[in-house]
């Protein structure tokens, strides 16, 4: 049903690019005096633009007495046939069509993210009971159900576990870059994914009660009151026509001549004032794209021009998201720190976790050295690995990893790693031979162009505020090193949406910048949502207003001085039409200007508004 929609719209908007070329052609047919048919050419564009105008303005008086500009319109057109002026009323209705259909192609079309998120609802479940074990779709699962997750396999409701131990991968819930280890007696949530280890766990959340079904509704919900910008000209119609009304009724009863009082309605449509901010949006859009932005949402510019915060998520956004090897700390004798690098890249060389893959890649990239084969590897879920290299056990995990083998980690080591874990660092402890031998701490890397893009987003009059389902060391050091003073760390998505909602709230139309699926309801409730298409999930992108399809970061102050720019474009444009309408109305009562004339008057000062707004096609802030 939805494609068939989508189809219609298309063939729609294909229809009226077909009609007003027609309508154009016999236009100028008419303008240059070729007349081929037994009827004016004039009528061409008059049935083909004028018809669909009227009858929009007579069906919006007849159901809601809806007065637009529209309604002003279709008198101006009526009343230039009446009079046999044809070729204005057909030069009026291809303008105004000419604006409608500049200002369809930038409204909002409604997207997929919903169904992609849906998706990631888990379809069954492995229910233990008397029987053994079951598989049955995710729905039928009961509070106290006691269920079994394989490596792999997605996390089907929410609930503790009662014994094993893992890692998970909760980047759907949380945005984490890591996978965070789990044992009994910790809670998993729904479409979480299981990375090794197998457990058991106890359902606690189930169907609409369970987190990723959470999520679907706040997405749902999200946009709901997000203000859709009205056009300025339906905004004001009603005085429009009300004035235009009373001035050709008031020239023709002192005058007594109806062509005046028509020349009036005709220059009064409003063409320029439609073409105003429709002309401005779709330049500004084509700069954005050239800066790899994709606007997705017509009005996401105008909306984006007035905001006052931008969050931002850490991980992706203003970090690569990819854990790199920061430190390495090696305190047993005889081992450098280059030594015990290349024991724990080769200890993990096997390893499908995503810290020893990071070990293993960081390696190869700064020695230029492939890492060694271990003899013997051994995979410990939720604690780390061990393997045997030139008949040495190698342990690398965390400290319950050691513990097990019975291996103190002395004091020393354990104040340096806490320095390194209070700069939002995960450690990795090696052991050699039964001995601690050291760490290597690991973290997300900034991007190096995010600094310079907080500092000139800043300079804009925008605060930037971070919003991470990272832990707060994670998110403070990266606050320092931008120097952002506001932080929210911790954050699950209904915490971002909060937050988000809170500040709309009290004012402060916020743009929300994310790359995850953990985003898409915060993406959504912003003002304007801004998703990284490069690294991003394509729900993230699916639920934002814009996506910035390169990942480069540095071009968001381009974005927002763009918007402001194009908002003083629009300004410029409204405030030059009014001007023109109002000396045309007095050009046109004096007798000055026939309908004719008028038209083309009127057909100038959009042109002018069409060129002042193709100005944004190569607009760029002066630095």
């Amino acid at each position: 049903m939805k494609k068939l929609e989508k189809l219609l719209e298309w063939g729609g908007i294909k229809k009226d690019i077909i009609f007003l070329a027609i309508s154009g052609l016999a236009l100028l047919m008419s303008l240059v005096g070729w007349e081929p048919f037994p009827f004016g050419v004039s009528w061409i564009a008059i049935v083909l633009c004028g018809i669909p105008i009227i009858l929009e303005a007579v069906i919006g008086l007849i159901t809601a007495f809806d007065i637009k500009a529209d309604v002003l319109v279709s008198i101006a057109l009526i009343a230039s046939v009446v009079i046999g002026e044809d070729f204005a009323a057909g030069e009026v209705a291809f303008i105004m069509q000419l604006g409608g259909l500049l200002e369809e192609l930038t409204v909002a079309k409604a997207r997929a993210g919903i169904e992609k998120l849906v998706h990631l609802t888990p379809q069954t479940a492995r229910v233990l009971s008397e029987d053994g074990e079951n598989i049955v779709p995710a729905e039928e699962v009961r509070v106290g159900d006691i269920l079994r997750v394989l490596p792999g396999e997605t996390v089907p409701v929410d609930g503790v576990i009662l014994s094993g131990q893992t890692s998970v991968n909760q980047a759907v819930m949380t945005g984490e870059s890591l996978p965070v280890d789990k044992a009994a007696g910790d809670e998993v949530s729904s479409g979480t994914v299981n990375q090794f280890g197998s457990f058991d766990m106890k359902a606690a959340k189930v169907g609409e009660d369970s987190s990723i079904q959470r999520m679907i509704r706040l997405v749902q919900s999200a946009d709901a009151g997000k203000a859709k910008i009205v056009g300025l000209a339906d905004r004001w119609a009603t005085w429009i026509v009300v004035i235009a009304l009373s001035a050709a009724g008031l020239t023709w009863l002192l005058s007594g001549e109806i062509i005046r009082a028509v020349t009036i309605l005709v220059v009064f449509c409003p063409c320029a004032l439609v073409l105003a901010t429709p002309t401005a949006i779709m330049a500004a859009i084509g700069n954005a794209t050239k800066h790899g932005f994709l606007v997705r949402e017509g009005d996401a510019l105008e909306r984006l021009a007035s905001v006052k915060k931008i969050a931002f998520d850490k991980t992706g956004t203003l970090t690569y998201g990819t854990p790199q090897v920061m430190e390495i700390k090696s305190v047993l004798p005889g081992h450098s720190e280059q030594a015990l690098y290349a024991l724990a890249a080769c200890a993990e060389k096997r390893s499908e976790h995503p810290l020893g893959k990071a070990v293993v890649r960081c390696y190869q990239q700064e020695s230029g050295e492939a890492a060694l084969e271990p003899e013997q590897f051994r995979m410990v879920p939720g604690r780390g690995v061990a393997a045997v290299i030139d008949g040495q056990e190698i342990l690398a995990g965390n400290k319950a990893l050691l513990a097990c083998s019975k291996i103190q980690i002395s004091e020393e080591l354990c104040r340096a790693a806490e320095q390194s874990l209070e700069k939002g660092c995960t450690v990795i402890y090696i052991a050699i031979g039964g001995k601690e031998a050291g760490y290597l701490a690991l973290a997300d890397t900034l991007r190096p162009e995010s600094a310079g893009m907080i500092g000139s987003l800043e300079g804009l009059g925008v605060q930037p505020v971070l919003l991470t389902g990272d832990h707060e060391n994670a998110a403070q050091t990266i606050g320092q090193q931008l120097h952002i003073s506001e932080i929210h760390a911790n954050c699950l998505p209904e915490n971002k949406l909060e937050q988000i909602g809170a500040y709309q709230a009290a004012g402060q139309p916020v743009c929300m910048i994310g790359d995850g699926v953990n985003d898409a309801p915060a993406l959504k409730k912003a003002a304007v949502g801004i998703a990284m298409g490069g690294v991003g999930s394509d729900i993230a992108v699916d639920a934002a207003d814009i996506a910035l399809v390169d990942d480069e970061v540095k071009e968001l102050p381009h974005l927002l001085a763009l918007s402001k720019r194009m908002m003083a474009t629009i300004q410029c444009n409204l405030t030059f039409s009014l001007s023109l309408n109002f000396l045309a109305i007095v050009l046109a009562m004096t007798g000055i200007l026939d309908p004719v004339s008028g038209a083309l008057v009127h057909n100038a000062g959009s042109v002018l508004v069409i060129i002042n707004s193709a100005i944004l096609l190569k607009w760029r802030k002066k630095k």
